[in-house]
């Protein structure tokens, strides 16, 4: 069984989000996992504003989060745990994020191949039904990890 699935949501936290430094640096939060779907947010941050006229958060944040979202998606979808990698990711902006909002991402993996996963994405600032970003992903699924080595420091 995949071992993400038994860890607590601040397990998955540290193992998810906390232990790959962009996502770290950037604050993604993990607010929900589950097989298959994920929910992640990236808090506004000043550091992070790409526009200082408007204060709009810069595009290269949210497709940060973006693609991360995605890869845990897939990463909760498997049997074992496998590394995997983005080959292709599609992101259509429908508008520019809130400034002072903080921007949930909603991924879903919807199909898995021996060695591709495909994830559809959304993404909005408050509001589910205006959303700011849509996206499509695929990853290729590489060699199964020894699963102690990446959850040797997991605190419990």
């Amino acid at each position: 069984m995949n071992p993400l699935l038994k860890l607590t949501l601040a397990q998955a936290q540290q193992v998810m989000i906390d232990v790959v430094p962009q996502s770290h640096a950037l604050g993604l939060e993990l607010v929900e996992f589950a097989p298959s779907r994920i929910v992640v947010d990236l808090p506004y941050d000043a550091r992070l504003i790409g526009d200082p006229e408007t204060g709009v958060l810069h595009g290269g944040a949210i497709t940060t989060l973006v693609d991360s979202t995605c890869g845990i998606a897939v990463l909760t979808t498997l049997r074992t745990l496998r590394r995997c990698a983005t080959i292709d990711l599609r992101i259509d902006y429908l508008r520019a994020a809130r400034p002072n909002e903080t921007v949930r991402c909603i991924a879903e993996c919807h199909r898995v191949t021996h060695e591709i996963a495909f994830v559809r994405a959304t993404a909005h600032d408050g509001d589910a039904s205006d959303l700011l970003a849509t996206a499509a992903g695929t990853f290729v699924l590489f060699e199964t990890l020894d699963a102690p080595a990446v959850f040797g420091e997991v605190k419990t």
